[in-house]
């Protein structure tokens, strides 16, 4: 061979070797890449609403009305929720549309299987006679139309207030009764 043909042969040899070395350490991976994680999707709300009010109905009739500032729906959770962390005003109506009872509170969750609420922070009740019902957490079951609570529980009458442990309710709040009272004390109706 010539010495200009093993000149060009080397000198390919060694472009050939450095491109290698560029293509070798441009793919190894460096330590300050962190790996992908993968998303829960079951831990991320499908839909997110803000500043809501709706009407939901049962069996074509109105049933409810839900104003909120925040409302997220994680219906691919294990157990599916809609969550209230801003809290929530409900208004539950009767056949013929009126109001008979209202609930204020400052979270609320809505287990969808179990048709079961549970409502917390200054949970706010009212029914249609106007009585008042005021607790930490308060749970209220759809499914077997009852309202109950083991936390400290105040019922404001026109007469009046009724203090104790927990209690059970119709879904109304017209029926209850205190499991554990611990005092009533009589209120002066206004002039």
């Amino acid at each position: 061979m010539h010495r200009h043909s093993k000149y060009k042969i080397k000198c390919l040899t060694i472009a050939l070797g450095a491109v290698v070395l560029c293509f070798c350490t441009g793919c190894t991976k460096t330590e300050s890449e962190a790996p992908v994680k993968q998303i829960d999707r079951t831990k991320l709300p499908r839909m997110y609403a803000e500043n809501v009010t709706t009407l939901i109905s049962d069996s074509g009739i109105t049933r409810y009305r839900i104003i909120t500032p925040a409302w997220y729906i994680y219906d691919r959770a294990t157990e599916p929720y809609w969550a209230f962390p801003k809290g929530i005003h409900l208004q539950r109506f009767d056949q013929s549309f009126h109001v008979d009872a209202e609930i204020n509170c400052k979270k609320a969750y809505y287990f969808q299987v179990k048709q079961l609420w549970r409502l917390d922070g200054k949970v706010r009740m009212i029914n249609i006679q106007g009585d008042m019902f005021e607790s930490e957490q308060i749970f209220w079951s759809q499914r077997d139309q009852k309202i109950y609570s083991d936390s400290l529980i105040k019922v404001t009458q026109h007469t009046k207030i009724i203090t104790g442990i927990g209690f059970e309710s119709n879904q109304t709040l017209t029926q209850y009764t205190i499991k554990q009272p611990k005092g009533i004390i009589p209120v002066s109706p206004a002039m």
